[in-house]
């Protein structure tokens, strides 16, 4: 194993001035989450069957042949009635197909055409029921996801709160929707589907961004009680370098695996893959140059004393 732990070439003590250049990556933090906004609007995500409504069905081999998804796909895209959807639900002879119902089309005729088709494509193949899901349905189903979306962001907000004090809480709050703005840009630029699917990534990205912050609140207060008399931007800078090695192995192990799972887990984990990896590295970019930040506006007490307490403009005071 000598020479192996590739780990070893991260130096364990480093001293970036991280408070430094707060205020460039807020203005730049504020400019892409603006675009992210924008964009959510126009051109706007592009729903899943989740939440634009259509059917779902089961294909089988009776034989135990694998079946050709890729056939299959070609084949249902040649149909023209919207976004389609071919997985592998457990094995090589079992496929999931989805598929939308167009606008004045009866369900029953669109649902005969995709048997055809997969039929033509797969051979002699089984269908279960079609299970189908209204717009209403869908409807809901939307309301629901950003529900526990913004139900997930404030529970973590209380959770700050009651832990550490009332600026961390909004520090820490700041971090989460700036990471779930920049995933929802992302979402939009490279047009993944949004469906339940994507919920979960979000609400994944949230909790681990959550467990971040915590990491370097909890020891920007231990050092806070430390080094009292120590300067806030000082102290914060100390705490985000004491807890980097930590983030920079952690975030990269994830990225790793799921980098892994993008490349084979198939067309059905692509965008989920995607967005989390491209959370986690936002996460950790906003642990550092958005909550923390933020407590240096906000400022703390330290010992029952007021110092630090009163706002600073972060990036232009002039280091002791």
């Amino acid at each position: 194993m000598r020479g192996w732990p590739l780990i070893k070439l991260l130096p364990q003590t480093t001293n970036f001035h991280f408070v430094k250049y707060a205020r460039i990556f807020g203005v730049i933090s504020l400019i892409l989450c603006a675009a992210a906004i924008f964009s959510t609007f126009k051109p706007g995500l592009t729903m899943g069957i989740d939440f634009r409504g259509g059917a779902t069905m089961e294909v089988i081999d009776p034989s135990g042949k694998a079946l050709d998804l890729e056939s299959i796909r070609a084949g249902m895209e040649g149909l023209h009635i919207g976004e389609v959807g071919v997985q592998e639900a457990g094995r090589p002879s079992l496929a999931m197909v989805r598929f939308q119902i167009p606008q004045g089309q009866e369900q029953a005729a669109v649902v005969n055409r995709v048997k055809q088709t997969v039929t033509e494509a797969a051979g002699e193949v089984t269908f279960s029921s079609p299970s189908i899901v209204g717009s209403k349905v869908s409807g809901e189903l939307f309301q629901k996801g950003l529900f526990a979306l913004a139900a997930a962001i404030g529970l973590m907000f209380l959770y700050i709160w009651f832990r550490f004090e009332p600026q961390f809480g909004f520090g820490a709050v700041a971090g989460l929707l700036h990471d779930v703005i920049l995933c929802f840009g992302l979402i939009v630029i490279m047009k993944l589907e949004f469906n339940l699917n994507m919920v979960a990534a979000v609400l994944t990205v949230i909790g681990y961004s959550m467990n971040d912050t915590v990491v370097v609140f909890d020891r920007l207060r231990e050092n806070l009680r430390k080094y009292k008399t120590m300067p806030l931007r000082e102290v914060i800078d100390l705490s985000i370098n004491e807890t980097l090695s930590r983030t920079i192995i952690t975030g990269l192990t994830a990225v790793m695996v799921l980098a892994a799972l993008a490349v084979y887990g198939g067309p059905a984990l692509f965008g989920f893959s995607i967005v989390l990896m491209f959370g986690i590295i936002v996460g950790t970019y906003s642990s550092i140059y958005v909550g923390a930040p933020i407590i240096l506006l906000w400022g703390v007490k330290r010992g029952g004393a007021a110092d630090d307490a009163k706002p600073i403009k972060f990036g232009m005071a002039s280091r002791p």
